[in-house]
């Protein structure tokens, strides 16, 4: 296949993805609002309610080794399209468990955990697969356009599911649901997801990926690459201390709205509505701008900004402000929460996908996956508990001067010189001593 043929196609792949990404999202946003609000609607219990967030967050973390494992030894297209059927099918016996018998906690949960394992497989496949379905220079992009539609999925989602909820039936939102997961599983079924992955074509077109090891010696081979990556490995780090860090954040944002400010429900749900818009829009941004030339640089200073960010939430508690000025201030700092987030977020997933060898891609994603997830659990009981404990706004400052003093140590000048080696030869070459032209 000729270069021209395989943009044309590359382009044919990114706004595919997209639409799945969107549609899929959007049916998962409807039928998580509308299982949630069925929840404690049916049984008043908010322990009913994070046993269903449990077999979403559980399954999902466990499963993610085994997930990049699979990305890397088998075709990723086959775990995609299998992860995204499983989906259907759970969503469809979930269905037919309602009609026949009436919803039931225990087919909710099952049913949840199941989607949670078919969600990871298929986003660390996806994850591991965007360099053979997209030419390097449109990364960014792809990835910008995914983070949009998730975004749109984010905004639109609940403001759907609140219209239809109460006005028609669990059953239609599980139609809905699998309809939609049905849609993105045609839609990725005509994507060529070795376009641009040469390295593994031969391994993949005979039904084997490059990895035949078994699986315990898969991960520890997994684990040495990443030995090699110091670079990665540092990023990996920084988003451990982050997701655990940032559990002050997850768990006092709602607890100074509602708790403490007493904010009417509408307001709050604004105000989560801000952040989603500052990721669309800066998904926007960067799907159109050149790709970021120093990523772990800006990403350094972005997590410092959202270090700051987070501390601010503390501000009305030392400062009284009317309901209005309240209302304004948490919808801000949602809303630039929210363009700092993708401005971290996406640039570093670029520099990853480049950086990282195809034949490790899996598992890394996998690695990277379980690192961010793995303390999020332990953080957010651990917040819980402080919040009862002590002053909201002592638990936020402290906690953003950590994760602060974390992200400057971690991503220390040294660090930030090794990935981007540029950066040193700028400076030294400056405007006194310029770069030859061919530079």
């Amino acid at each position: 296949m000729d270069q021209a043929m395989k943009r044309r196609r590359a382009t044919y792949h990114i706004w595919t993805f997209t639409a799945s990404k969107l549609i899929s999202a959007f049916g998962a946003q409807v039928y998580t609002f509308a299982i949630s609000f069925y929840i404690l609607q049916l049984t008043g219990s908010a322990t009913s309610f994070a046993m269903n967030l449990i077999c979403s967050i559980l399954p999902r973390t466990i499963a993610a080794p085994f997930a990049g494992y699979a990305a890397d030894r088998w075709a990723k297209k086959t775990i995609v399209l299998t992860a995204q059927g499983a989906i259907v099918l759970s969503v469809g016996g979930l269905l037919a468990v309602s009609l026949v018998y009436g919803l039931s906690l225990p087919a909710i949960y099952i049913t949840t955990a199941v989607i949670s394992l078919a969600a990871s497989f298929s986003g660390v496949s996806f994850s591991a697969a965007i360099t053979g379905l997209v030419d390097e220079e449109r990364i960014q992009k792809a990835m910008s356009l995914n983070q949009m539609s998730i975004s749109i999925a984010a905004i639109g989602a609940p403001a759907v599911g609140g219209l239809l909820y109460g006005t028609v039936s669990m059953n239609l939102f599980l139609i809905l649901f699998m309809a939609a997961e049905a849609v993105a599983l045609v839609l990725e079924a005509t994507m060529n997801f070795r376009l641009f992955n040469r390295k593994a074509d031969a391994g993949e077109s005979a039904g084997e990926g490059p990895v035949k090891e078994p699986l315990l010696q898969s991960m520890k081979a997994g684990l040495a690459y990443l030995k090699t990556q110091p670079i990665i490995m540092t990023i990996i780090w920084i988003s451990l201390f982050i997701n655990f860090l940032f559990g002050a954040f997850q768990v006092g944002y709602s607890y100074i709205l509602i708790e403490k400010m007493k904010m009417a429900s509408e307001h709050f749900g604004l105000t989560e509505g801000a952040f989603a818009v500052g990721m669309l829009l800066m998904s926007v941004c960067l799907s159109v701008r050149k790709e970021v030339k120093y990523p772990l640089l800006l990403s350094k200073w972005g997590i410092v900004t959202m270090g700051l960010i987070m501390a601010s939430v503390a501000l009305p508690l030392l400062v009284s402000l009317p309901y209005t000025g309240l209302f304004i201030f948490y919808a801000s700092v949602m809303f630039a929460f929210g363009l700092v987030m993708i401005l971290v977020n996406t640039p570093i997933q670029v520099m990853i996908q480049k950086r990282v060898d195809d034949d490790y891609k899996g598992r890394v994603f996998a690695i990277l996956e379980t690192m961010a997830m793995a303390l999020m659990p332990l953080g957010t009981v651990l917040y819980g508990f402080l919040y009862d404990l002590l002053p909201a706004e002592w638990i936020l400052m402290v906690s953003a001067a950590v994760l602060i003093a974390v992200v400057l140590t971690m991503a220390r000048p040294s660090v930030v010189r090794k990935a981007h080696p540029e950066l040193t030869k700028r400076r030294q070459d400056g405007p006194e001593n310029p770069a030859p032209a061919a530079e």
